[in-house]
């Protein structure tokens, strides 16, 4: 994935050419464990819609694209700046000098203190089996925000026969 140019943006918003077609949000960032999540939760705070999701990584770098439209009935104008700075406030920094976070931590170094090695927390696996429909992944995943849980990792399955096997990987602040 290489050394990214210093004038390339983090976090790119396009709107739909047409009313009512998405807004494609675009963010080119390093890796992190939870980043998708932390990601998609800051959307749907923003009062958005996840309607496509598309994540890639190689484990260090990642490239994530979704496709946002605002929640029926929003009242409030969108503050497309100040989601594009929270996202940006998310995702990881670039180590310098072409070395990554890996590097760092593998010589005991580490560029904030949020990238340190932490305690580990406990992590539940919660299985989730049904038949797919449009929104449920935004569905499920806006009840576990609410319900304070931090989503670490999602795996999403779906079978032919049109049923999904979510397993999501969250830990629990409350302890």
């Amino acid at each position: 994935m290489g050394i990214p140019n210093p004038s390339d943006e983090v976090v790119q918003v396009r709107h739909g050419d047409v009313a009512g077609e998405p807004t494609v949000v675009t963010i080119s960032c390093p890796d992190k464990t939870g980043l998708g999540c932390d990601l998609c939760r800051l959307v749907l705070l923003f009062g958005l819609n996840i309607v496509k999701g598309d994540m890639s990584t190689d484990g260090r770098w990642c490239y994530i694209l979704l496709w946002v439209v605002a929640r029926p009935g929003r009242a409030m104008a969108m503050r497309w700046d100040l989601l594009k700075d929270r996202l940006i406030q998310l995702c990881p920094v670039a180590a310098p000098f072409g070395l990554d976070n890996h590097h760092l931590a593998a010589a005991g170094l580490h560029l904030h203190d949020h990238d340190a090695p932490a305690a580990s927390p406990n992590i539940f696996l919660l299985k989730f089996f049904c038949y797919d429909r449009m929104g449920l992944l935004h569905d499920v995943t806006r009840v576990l925000c609410e319900l304070e849980l931090t989503i670490r990792r999602v795996k999403v399955s779906t079978t032919p026969d049109g049923r999904v096997l979510d397993l999501f990987f969250i830990t629990d602040a409350s302890n």
